[in-house]
């Protein structure tokens, strides 16, 4: 044996204790250098100057403090329990590793196995147990540290003064006075109190600029200095247990915080750019995001045909329109009003965006293959009632959600059109065929999102006369029923934004959808069997009686509810 050998040359040991030993180390069936630390033959430092000698590998003393967690991460915990190895630095491409056993084969074919999926080059230094137990026993703690720095978090936001939100005066002064963890606090805790959807962390040539997006406009409301740009975004990754090394390429993760007694959550996603990353932080506020179906603004045919649908024991129910046109908030509202005792509800999800109690919530990870379509198989074996998908986008997903449709389950999705008519030939171009459409699909719903007129402070105002004629000429291609019932003010009046202390002087307040909803009907259904072009389509609402959305924004302007550059901007 190598090691007994060594310590036979160098005096520390007799042959015939060698022997003996020997005889002892096979019988116990442990590694030669574990059974002589075991039975106190020689110290450990002692032993491992040996084994670094025979095996020409250098001895590494590593302090586990100068280990960051990003590089111990570089290698699966499971490998390091395992073969006993650890990432100790990162030099350029090549990543030097400590072992135990570098002698191991086993242990080697693991890292060069990790080298070719990792693509990068290794370097390997010999550790005694002792360094690789302090380094563990660190790694240990170190993923700890995301959960404190969350309860940091929250301790930071409680201290934080109540009532009115921070100025961007005194955010932008806390730079020069407070750590960087109280600056995120005080941004997170700004957004929040502001009713903000999304931050926008965006570094620029001579400055730090930060941008809330309001009301679905982005606002620049903070200016911090470029050198405190890579402390800022190194303190969200760690709230969101994202690689602190990695810069070069997009990374996504999520954190939860209480901000005045409400549980938020924030999903960010990083960005490579050529002056340094740029983060985004979606602001998940449920009281925000889980709405009652009331309160989405249909009217009151669009909410008829959505309860016809929903009382179905099976058919699909599609949500479309662009990015951030609230499809997902008029899902989960008819979730709600379905998650009943007696119902399974089982989403799939990309993310999980709100958690709704009595729900299995699922989301999908390509990167391992769980896609929408894998997971919409699981689903079906999960013995569901209602399934809702996060997005149909391919092939696959479109059979799959059909076919669950076809065998008694009601399903929600969203698509990507421009209105609910498209939702027809979308499919049919997802591959799947005419005939099964009319037996699946109970109804597409298209919606956009205006800003809200501030109840407090708008004013009425007689339009401009092309304004007016625009809006006569609106009404007057409004189905008969829908006609009846519009009273159209003489003289005509709309609203305008003015500004007060409750819309901080914005003139506007929340959002409100605009929407079409088109119900499956007997004679949508043969136009789909006989000739599915938009002539067709269009002469079917029609005689459905189907508002357009611009045609339900015109509502909401001589309601007094929004403004007609809001229905013209989004229509």
């Amino acid at each position: 044996m190598p090691l007994l050998e060594e310590l036979i040359k160098k005096g520390l040991l007799k042959k015939e204790e060698a022997e003996s030993l020997e005889k002892e180390i096979e019988a116990s069936g442990k590694r030669e250098d574990d059974f002589l630390l075991e039975k106190k033959i020689i110290p450990e430092q002692d032993l491992f100057n040996l084994k670094s000698k025979y095996l020409a590998i250098p001895l590494r003393e590593v302090k586990p403090k100068d280990v960051p967690l990003e590089i111990l991460e570089l290698i699966p915990q499971e490998t390091v329990q395992h073969y006993k190895m650890v990432a100790l630095s990162k030099k350029d491409s090549i990543l030097e590793v400590g072992m135990v056993y570098p002698e191991d084969l086993d242990a080697q074919e693991a890292l060069k196995f990790l080298s070719r999926s990792g693509k990068f080059n290794y370097k390997v230094f010999l550790i005694t147990p002792t360094t690789f137990n302090e380094i563990l026993k660190k790694h240990r703690s170190l993923t700890q540290e995301v959960g404190k720095a969350l309860e940091r978090l929250e301790e930071e936001l409680k201290v934080e003064k109540k009532g009115a939100a921070p100025t961007v005066a005194e955010i932008e002064k806390l730079v020069e006075e407070a750590p960087i963890s109280k600056v995120v606090a005080v941004i997170l805790r700004y957004s929040v109190e502001g009713k903000a959807s999304d931050i926008h962390i965006e570094p620029e040539r001579e400055k730090l600029r930060i941008r809330f997006r309001l009301l679905g406009s982005l606002h620049s409301s903070i200016v911090l200095p470029l050198r405190v740009h890579r402390s800022i975004v190194s303190r969200i990754k760690v709230l969101s247990s994202l690689k602190l090394d990695e810069t070069r390429v997009p990374q996504d993760g999520r954190f939860s915080t209480k901000i005045e007694k409400k549980n938020i959550d924030f999903r960010v996603s990083t960005f490579p750019t050529t002056l340094g990353e740029k983060v985004v932080i979606r602001v998940l506020d449920p009281i925000m995001g889980l709405k009652k179906f009331r309160e989405l603004g249909m009217s009151k045919r669009g909410s008829e045909v959505v309860h016809r649908a929903i009382a179905k024991p099976f058919g699909m129910i599609l949500s479309t329109g662009p990015t951030g046109c609230g499809k997902t908030t008029t899902l989960y509202s008819i979730l709600r009003i379905l998650n009943k005792e007696g119902v399974n509800i089982v989403t799939l999800e990309d993310p999980v965006e709100y958690q709704m109690e009595g729900v299995s919530q699922s989301q999908v990870r390509p990167e391992i293959g769980y896609s929408f379509a894998n997971g919409l198989r699981s689903i079906l074996r999960q013995d569901p009632d209602i399934i809702m998908v996060g997005e149909i986008r391919d092939e696959e997903t479109a059979a799959l959600a059909t076919h669950a449709a076809l065998t008694g389950h009601i399903v929600l999705s969203t698509l990507h059109t421009n209105d609910s008519l498209g939702v027809i030939p979308r499919l049919v171009d997802l591959g799947i065929q005419a005939f099964l459409i009319p037996a699946t699909l109970s109804l597409a719903i298209a919606q956009r999102l205006v800003r809200s007129l501030c109840d407090k402070c708008k004013k009425k105002v007689k339009p401009r006369k092309e304004i007016k004629d625009l809006i006569l000429r609106e009404v007057a291609g409004f189905p008969k029923q829908i006609k009846e019932k519009i009273k159209i003010p003489k003289p005509l009046y709309i609203w305008e934004p003015k500004g007060c202390s409750e819309c901080n002087q914005g003139g506007f307040s929340g959002r409100i959808g605009l929407f079409e909803v088109f119900e499956m009907t007997e004679e949508l259904a043969e136009v789909v069997l006989k000739d599915i072009s938009e002539k067709s389509l269009k002469e079917e609402a029609r005689r459905q009686e189907m508002i357009t959305m611009r045609q339900d924004g015109i509502i909401k302007i001589l309601e007094g509810k929004t403004t007609i550059e809001e229905v013209l901007r989004t229509t």
